[in-house]
Formats: C-alpha cells, structure tokens, sequence
C-alpha cells in the first residue's frame, strides 16, 4: 500500500433520517480508501437544507456509524455552523455571481426554445444573466459559466475513468443560494472541502452529474482539485437508488452487533466487490482494509 499521508477523506450524510444500505455502502468506501492510505476521515453533517432535516437523524448516523466501528478523526463539522465561509465565497466570486427573478416553471417553459443537448435538460437559458426584467424580483443567486468558448471540464475519476461534462450546454447557469435562502449543496460542498483540506473525495456515482460544477467552483474559487472515486449506488428491485424518496429503510435498526455485521456490513462489502468472511466486526475491519486496497490496486 502507498502511504500517503497527506490524505484527508470525508463522509458528509446530510441528517434526512438514517442511513440506509446505499449510504453505509458510500460510508464504508470513503472510511476503507482513507484508511488504506493511512490517512484522515472526517465527519461533516450536511444540515444546510433545514427544510429537510429530521429531528434525531443526526444522533441515528452517528450512533450507527460508532457502532459500524467507523472512527473519524477530529470534531464532527456542520455545515449550519459554516455560514460566514459561504458568505466570504460569495463574496469572492464577485461578479460571477447574478440575481435570478426565474421559477422552474418560466424556465421549464423556456425550453421550447432551446436546441441539442440544452433541449434535453432543463438547462437555464440565462434569462437574468443581464439585469432582472421589470417587474421581477430576485430568487436565487447564480453562477455565470462561460459561453464562448464553451466551459467544458473533464476529469479523472479513480473508478469510472475519464468523464467531461460541457457545462455549457449541459448546465447552464447554476444556483449557488436557492429561492428559499438555503445555500445550494454544490457551494456548500466545495466550500467545506476546501476549508478542511479534502484531497479525495469517495462518494456514490448518482453525484457524478455535480462534480464538473463543483469542478468549476473550485477553479473560480482558487481552491486545489481533490481526487474523485464514485463508487456504484445500491438499487431496488424497480432499478432506483436506494434513498428516502424509494423507501428505503435504516440499516441499524437496534439489533446486536453480530447480525449489523452480518446483515449490513458484510453486504455492503459484497457490493464494493469484497466477498470476505468475518465472525466479528474487529476482524471484518482487520480483513476488508486490505482487501480495498488490492481492490483499487494500492
């Protein structure tokens, strides 16, 4: 194994409610890369959308996760405590930034106009980019992306390979502080990572699609480019990812330890591609580190 130890990895579950299969799978990736580089796991709870945090969540994850044995290092971050950051990214960003007067209707109802790729997503068509239109007040804040020439950033990603993303065409203008004053997740998330030194990020591939926007922030912003790994996400039977939306229930209903690790754990390994045998969870975690790194090949 490679001993980096300049790495700092992080878990980020926002407090929704608690952590189902899919997010002990995205959980117990991010713990094993940074613990195979010998390096740092932090836990930051994302809580910026207020809206949607359940009372008690927080407690859930973070009891579910000591009792997981995933051990993180240093204090637990919220990103409720993290407003002036944002403030001072804002700030930075100058005159990227613009108010937006537009609902999703107006924009739903603007593709009509658009052609190729801008057609086939509801891409904002810059409506405001130039001034609100009489009559109209501001929502949202938005990031200009260039136009000419095209924005397009690639990456490398350490599980899906090389990806690129024409942010123009494909994203458009993008949110950074939503209508109802909440902070948008991809100035939040790329705020944190750069105040606590991520230098990779593991997480599950349905965020792939946010990744060449946080991309572009952290180039705006100045901030060093982390390491990406998007690991698959789990799936129900009708094919969608395991979330709260699908039903997905809690991985950690109180049972005994014995049956989290046999029926939680060693599962979640099995979908990472890591078939092993444990009769404790000590020893699932002496295996499985070992096992992770000859995986994505140390």
């Amino acid at each position: 194994m490679t001993d980096r130890p300049s790495y700092i990895g992080r878990f980020a579950p926002s407090p929704t409610g608690p952590l189902h299969l899919g997010s002990l799978v995205a959980a117990m990736a991010s713990y094993l890369d940074a613990r195979a580089h010998h390096g740092q796991w932090l836990l930051r709870i994302e809580d910026v959308d207020g809206d949607r945090n359940v009372a008690g969540a927080e407690q859930h994850i973070i009891a579910s996760l000591q009792r997981c044995g995933m051990r993180w290092d240093g204090e637990i971050t919220r990103q409720t405590e993290r407003s002036a950051l944002y403030e001072q990214a804002l700030r930075q960003l100058g005159d990227l930034v613009y108010p937006c007067g537009c609902s999703r209707r107006e924009i739903a109802d603007s593709q009509t106009s658009l052609r190729g790729k801008q057609a086939q997503n509801l891409i904002y068509p810059g409506t405001c980019r130039n001034g609100l239109a009489a009559g109209k007040s501001a929502r949202a804040l938005r990031l200009k992306v260039p136009t000419e020439p095209h924005c397009i950033v690639a990456f490398d990603d350490r599980w899906a390979g090389h990806l690129s993303q024409d942010l123009t065409d494909e994203v458009g203008d993008f949110i950074i502080r939503r209508a109802d004053g909440y902070w948008a997740y991809q100035l939040a998330v790329v705020v944190d990572d750069g105040a606590q030194g991520i230098t990779d990020i593991v997480r599950g591939a349905d965020l792939l699609d946010s990744t060449p926007r946080q991309l572009y922030l952290q180039q705006v912003l100045g901030l060093p480019q982390p390491r990406y790994l998007h690991v698959p996400v789990v799936c129900n039977a009708q094919g969608d990812k395991l979330s709260k939306q699908t039903g997905a229930t809690a991985f950690d209903q109180g049972v005994p330890t014995e049956q989290l690790l046999q029926h939680a754990l060693l599962p979640a390994a099995r979908f990472l591609g890591l078939d092993l045998r444990a009769s404790s969870i000590d020893e699932f975690w002496q295996i499985v580190i070992p096992a992770w790194a000859a995986l994505i090949r140390l």
